[in-house]
């Protein structure tokens, strides 16, 4: 009920603005997106409410009476829970598998396993926030691995820089994110259908190009390539490094900027965002480019892991991805997402992962349980949302 009364009030305040209206002083003059409607659930309509005329410092007590409340709806007991569920789940390695579990090289085996389904989950964040969703993300890794790894491409390479792999394989990812964004956004197919297609297609297109064969990537010729992807500086290995820039880069883009809040308010509701001046088309293009790029520096870490380039790589990639996304609290309607939510969901699934393992329990077991718990996260989500609605 509070939510029908907030949304024509803002749309009327951004109309006034329009219209000319001297009287605010311009308090929206610059980006359209603090001209839009109030939507509860996003963490961008926070911060939009906090900077808002009458959200800064007008109301005193009773704007700034329950911080526990303000707490809920920045998503902080969100994170403290699946805070609580790793940390359960690491009591139950310790007591079942003990020092193997304690050991510093498994809890780095466990980052390392999750830094490609991560940087997936991380780019494909950014698409359920804005109100998509992208099922092509592990075929687009499979083809920007065997595209990079070609032996044209290794031989390009081997004469110029291994930088070329690099950008091949990125380059492609940003290509198929382009297409599934112009499909979605300008061919008005419908995310689910436009990435499902993509999913065969690029699937199909790495088998043709490699000719259904592993492409191996030779450490001789491209010595450079292997020397940074294994490196280990501190004692990390770097691709567990590229996944935490990759994580705190991205969260930055998403929650301190332009684009960030942009993304909030058309996966909130994209018709609010089109009044507001947002060009949602536009942006929902450059969605699915981002989770492109972050499939293409998924395939670079496959290759150097595997040094190969395959067909067969990434396969169901995009569930695990979306598995942690939900559960990491992204509502997958749009409009709410948190790149740390991710990581906590990403860490959730490959610390079971290893649990089970560490205890030589079935993955059929494993995906009983994960089942479950997505299925948990998402009546969560509808439960708190529900809840929301009502208060």
């Amino acid at each position: 009920m509070s939510n029908s009364t907030e949304r024509p009030s803002a749309l009327d305040k951004h109309d006034k603005h329009n219209t000319g209206s001297a009287g605010s002083g311009g308090a929206h003059a610059g980006d359209p997106v603090e001209a839009l409607p109030v939507i509860e659930s996003t963490e961008s309509s926070q911060t939009m409410t906090a900077s808002g005329p009458g959200g800064a410092g007008g109301g005193g007590g009773a704007a700034g009476g329950s911080t526990m409340a303000r707490l809920a709806d920045m998503g902080f007991f969100r994170i403290i829970g699946l805070v609580v569920v790793l940390l359960l789940i690491a009591v139950v390695g310790t007591i079942t598998a003990g020092d193997r579990f304690l050991a510093a090289d498994n809890f780095q085996s466990i980052l390392r396993q999750g830094t490609v389904v991560g940087i997936v989950a991380i780019g494909m964040t950014f698409v359920i926030t804005g109100g998509g969703i992208d099922l092509s993300v592990g075929a687009v890794v499979a083809l920007s691995s065997v595209w990079a790894t070609t032996l044209a491409t290794q031989e390009m390479a081997a004469d110029t820089h291994w930088l070329l792999l690099v950008l091949a394989a990125i380059a492609v990812g940003a290509g198929a994110g382009l297409v599934n964004g112009i499909l979605i956004a300008y061919g008005k197919i419908v995310a689910f259908i436009a990435t499902l297609a993509m999913l065969v297609a690029a699937r199909g297109l790495a088998e043709i190009i490699s000719e259904k064969r592993t492409q191996i990537v030779s450490s001789s010729d491209l010595p450079g390539f292997y020397d940074f992807f294994n490196a280990k500086p501190l004692g990390i290995d770097m691709q567990i490094w590229l996944f935490a820039v990759v994580a705190v880069g991205v969260g930055v883009l998403l929650n301190r900027t332009t684009f960030g809040r942009r993304t909030f308010a058309v996966g909130g509701n994209p018709e609010a965002a089109r009044l507001a001046g947002i060009n949602v088309r536009r942006h929902t293009v450059l969605l699915y480019v981002l989770v492109g790029v972050c499939a293409g520096l998924a395939a670079l870490i496959l290759i150097a892991k595997t040094t190969t380039g395959s067909a067969n790589h990434a396969e169901l990639l995009e569930l695990d991805a979306i598995a942690a996304v939900v559960i990491g609290g992204t509502l997958l309607a749009g409009g709410r997402g948190t790149i740390t939510g991710t990581v906590l969901g990403v860490l959730i699934f490959n610390t079971l992962t290893n649990v089970f393992t560490l205890n030589n329990r079935p993955p059929s077991e494993q995906d009983v349980l994960k089942g479950a718990i997505i299925v948990a996260a998402v009546l969560l989500q509808q439960w708190l949302a529900s809840r929301k609605s009502t208060t």
